[in-house]
């Protein structure tokens, strides 16, 4: 049965026009979240004239589909799956659509974000009514044509037919259709009658992608444009005394040599949003006509710094996250029952301490952006996560209406959350400005790991008590940098299972920049705690599956509005990962590690087999269940699921970035190490089938991917990880699967 809604759109953000060169319909919509880039058409487009819109449906008189998408893609392939949906309802061959990238739309658009892996679970419902309603529109059309009721009409892949059988197609009444008023309700498909959402479909950059055309930040080039290398601090905690910019300046191709950042440390104190990102502020810019001359003549730089705030070491961090959890000025999240009570009574406590180090994202693509700065608008291109939000600190930087900021978004070589924080976008707009010139600022991989935005360093210890066969008390204890960027998520698992529960927090103040990355507050959380349940499991003597099922069955019929996972969603991955790993019924030579996880609104259990080849662990293959509602793109799913468990894996294993003295001790591939092709084992997925809304998918497979290959890797060499990078600990320099 399909389903009849209200239709949410206002006339502002249902615009109509049927000023299409040739004929056509164009629609303007709330997406809402995104879309995806254009594909390769059967038919030649290219005469259409391309009014400037940001967010709409354009209908042509040929009955083929352009859709434009307001939100950034960075990999997590919404550029395919979010146009799925609106030509799923629109019902038009899924060859008919061409996919555009939109600009930023402040007045049209909500979240226009790239984050959180959130941008089809938000956009789910409006991408629907968006489709439906154009469809609607089509067929009241056809339908006044021929004088009948248009409850009579049916469409179906861009054709619309009447009772008689008599068929017009979507481009024959598009004119007609673009006069009408927008229907106050619509009627939405059922799943069982769709017809590209769940089918596999190609992600529509790829040609584009292995063919090198032109798609990321870096390769963007505007007529005039100029180039910048920037010199920042040497390390955190630096301040610029002098430079000497004689031998720079003879750098062919110079163009100039500048001393800025003032502009940003106003907007550091002003703006929240970039409060912390903006420590680098004391900066000299290069600019020249091309990438190579700018750095060159950046080399050429003579500076003179001296000591600002302290220069911190991570052995100092390290101390100081200690005498955190260690002491009693804690902030408490969450507290059920009284845990010291509970732990005085236990028959039996558990406690232990994981660690984990700072983080670069280290994107395949540095940082870039471009800016053009002139009295009549901003100008802004590039790789960004965060349009909005960017846009509105360049704003406030150059005391500009936002108005003025005219902003465009490219495809992302990487964002992992890095991209999140425009501060390289606010220096090339401030340069810009500074110099009246358009350029783009590009960062080399030493300056994109070296001054960045870092995973922070996060100390956890966990304690639990066990009486009368049963967990009683279960205390968690967070000390984190700069925790204000980051925390714990005291409403998941285990909240609501243990009867006397508490979380607390606590932070070390740095000057080392801070901030999201993927998965954040999870990815590491994920591998202590369920690492922790694997060892209590032990002690307990039971099934580490059992215990987490016996808890789980604690929480059914809870009452308590903030716990967000749902504990029958949990089981069933549980019990899938279970079934297609082969869990109970073990190999000789394979050790199993088993996880379970909710976050990111999805259910995940992961099921690892790591092997025993010349006398170390190798991870073979890695079991994946997930309820993620409905899989609009299972390709794209399986994608985003394989890359967030390797990706995982990889920086558990490897990943690894220390200080001393304020300045990162690996500033490129050579001494931080990722995760290698040749290591990356199998990845076996399977989806919970459903019918509920979609969730994210980005980043809910790489938490409990770590914590599975922990646990295997204990049963395979009886040791128990504590601390990351593993393959300090296992002595290992690789880990072939």
């Amino acid at each position: 049965m399909s389903t009849n809604i209200p239709n949410t759109f206002s006339r502002r953000d249902f615009l109509r026009t049927s000023a299409l060169a040739g004929g056509g319909m164009l629609i303007g919509f709330n997406l809402i979240t995104a879309c995806k880039e254009k594909a390769e058409m059967p038919v030649d487009i290219a005469s259409l004239n391309f009014n400037d819109f940001n967010a709409f449906i354009k209908i042509a008189d040929n009955g083929y589909v352009t859709i434009y998408s307001p939100n950034p893609e960075i990999g997590q392939g919404v550029k395919t799956s979010m146009p799925m949906i609106i030509a799923e309802e629109l019902d038009v061959p899924w060859d008919h659509v061409n996919v555009e990238q939109g600009k930023l739309d402040t007045e049209n658009f909500q979240r226009q974000v790239a984050g959180g892996s959130q941008s089809i679970r938000f956009g789910w419902d409006a991408l629907r009514q968006t489709g439906a309603t154009t469809r609607q529109m089509l067929v009241n059309a056809a339908a006044a044509r021929w004088g009948v009721e248009a409850s009579t009409c049916s469409t179906k892949q861009g054709v619309i037919t009447n009772a008689k059988g008599e068929t017009l197609g979507y481009g024959d009444v598009v004119k007609e259709a673009a006069a009408l008023e927008v229907p106050e309700g619509v009627t939405l498909k059922e799943p069982k009658d769709y017809t590209i959402i769940g089918h596999d479909a190609v992600n529509v950059d790829i040609e584009k992608i292995v063919t090198g055309k032109p798609l990321f930040g870096l390769d963007y080039k505007k007529e005039g444009m100029l180039y910048a290398a920037i010199l920042r601090p040497p390390s955190f905690g630096k301040k610029l005394v002098s430079f000497d910019d004689t031998e720079a300046k003879k750098v062919d191709g110079v163009t100039d040599v500048v001393r800025f950042g003032e502009k940003a440390i106003a907007l550091r104190s002003a703006n929240a949003w970039v409060a912390g990102m903006l420590g680098q502020s004391d900066k000299i810019a290069v600019v020249a006509t091309s990438t190579w001359q700018a750095m060159k003549g950046r080399d050429a730089l003579k500076a003179v710094w001296e000591d600002g705030s302290p220069m911190e070491s991570t052995e100092g961090h390290d101390d100081e996250l200690i005498k955190i959890l260690d002491g009693s000025n804690l902030n408490t999240l969450r507290k059920d029952g009284d845990v010291k009570k509970a732990f005085a009574k236990a028959d039996a406590t558990l406690e232990r301490t994981y660690e984990s180090p700072f983080l670069p994202h280290a994107c395949m693509e540095p940082m870039n952006f471009f800016a053009d700065v002139t009295a009549d608008k901003v100008h802004l291109v590039g790789p960004i996560q965060t349009p909005a939000g960017t846009a509105q600190s360049v704003a406030g930087m150059l005391g500009r209406d936002p108005k003025d900021i005219h902003l465009e978004m490219t495809r992302m070589g990487g964002g992992f959350g890095r991209r999140l924080y425009g501060d390289f976008a606010i220096e090339a707009a401030e340069l810009s400005a500074k110099i009246n010139k358009p350029v783009k600022m590009v960062c080399t991989r030493e300056d994109d790991i070296g001054i960045g935005v870092y995973r922070p360093g996060i100390k956890y210890r966990i304690k639990a008590g066990v009486k009368d066969g049963k967990v009683t008390s279960y205390h968690l204890k967070e000390a984190c940098i700069n925790s204000n960027m980051y925390g714990l998520i005291p409403h998941f698992f285990p909240a609501g299972a243990i009867e006397n529960y508490q979380v607390d927090a606590g932070n070390y103040k740095s000057n080392i920049t801070t901030g999201a990355w993927r998965a954040p507050y999870t990815h590491f959380l994920a591998f202590a705690e369920q690492a922790f349940f694997d060892e209590l499991a032990e002690m307990m003597e039971i099934d580490p599956v059992q215990l987490r099922l016996d808890l789980l069955q604690n929480v059914k019929g809870h009452k308590d509005e903030n716990i967000q996972y749902e504990p029958k969603r949990m089981e069933d991955v549980i019990n899938l990962a279970v079934e297609k790993s082969g869990y109970r019924n073990k190999k000789d030579g394979v050790f199993q590690g088993f996880c379970a996880y909710y976050c990111h609104n999805t259910h995940v259990a992961e099921v690892a087999d790591v092997v025993i080849e010349n006398d170390k662990p190798v991870v073979k293959k890695v079991t994946v269940a997930v309820d993620c509602g409905i899989v609009v793109n299972p390709t794209g799913a399986k994608n985003q699921i394989e890359g967030g468990v390797i990706d995982g894996i990889g920086h558990a294993m490897y990943g690894d970035l220390s200080f001393s003295n304020g300045t990162p001790n690996a500033q490129n591939y050579d001494k931080y190490r990722l995760i290698r092709m040749k290591e990356a084992p199998e990845v076996e997925t399977h989806f919970v089938e459903n019918e509920l809304s979609p969730t994210g998918l980005g980043e809910p497979a790489l938490p409990p991917a770590v914590a599975a290959i922990a646990i295997a890797i204990n049963q395979a060499t009886g040791k128990r990880l504590y601390k990351q990078p593993f393959a300090n600990k296992l002595e290992v320099k690789e880990l072939i699967g």
